[in-house]
């Protein structure tokens, strides 16, 4: 079997991230993460200017900021995977994703520019975990103090992209 095709077990991460890891279809991962990449772009395409500095409530993420915080948590995942898939055995830290936000600028920028950057972080994440062994996909490294495999680290960013377009269109109203 592919090993892109096997669901990480509960050991292999923190419970928190089972609700993004649930949320990926029983498929290779990365076939799932390439529709992601179409789906979502094709989802931003439909925002106008005006809805894309919209918030829910006052005190939540604009639907920029939103994208700008799924970029950077791709970019954070992707990078663990890589330390990790390389046998790095440093700890690597956690971040705070709402510290992210303001310096992020993303409010900023356009929802078009936004949407080109996933699209390229996305084809690298993709690129990344293709390039992978088997080996490698089972490695094991500590991310915010927690254990993590390299698998679980795939099915987290396809999760973790599933669960804020789900957010996008239920709470910002994209899409429906």
């Amino acid at each position: 079997m592919p090993v892109a095709t096997v669901r990480p077990a509960k050991s292999e991460y923190d419970p928190y991230y089972g609700k993004y890891i649930s949320l990926v279809p029983e498929m290779d991962v990365l076939t799932a993460m390439e529709q992601q990449l179409q789906e979502t772009q094709a989802l931003l395409r439909g925002v106008s200017p005006e809805h894309a500095l919209f918030r829910y409530e006052p005190d939540k993420w604009s639907v920029k900021e939103l994208v700008g915080h799924v970029n950077d948590t791709e970019r954070i995942f992707s990078y663990r995977a890589l330390r990790i898939a390389r046998a790095d055995r440093t700890p690597l830290a956690g971040f705070e994703q709402n510290d992210y936000i303001q310096p992020g600028g993303f409010d900023k920028r356009s929802i078009a520019s936004l949407s080109i950057e996933f699209e390229y972080i996305r084809r690298a994440t993709i690129s990344l975990f293709r390039n992978l062994d088997a080996d490698a996909w089972e490695r094991r490294g500590m991310a915010s103090n927690v254990e993590v495999s390299v698998r679980a680290l795939a099915y987290i960013i396809a999760g973790h992209e599933l669960h804020h377009r789900k957010i996008l269109r239920e709470r910002y109203g994209l899409g429906i």
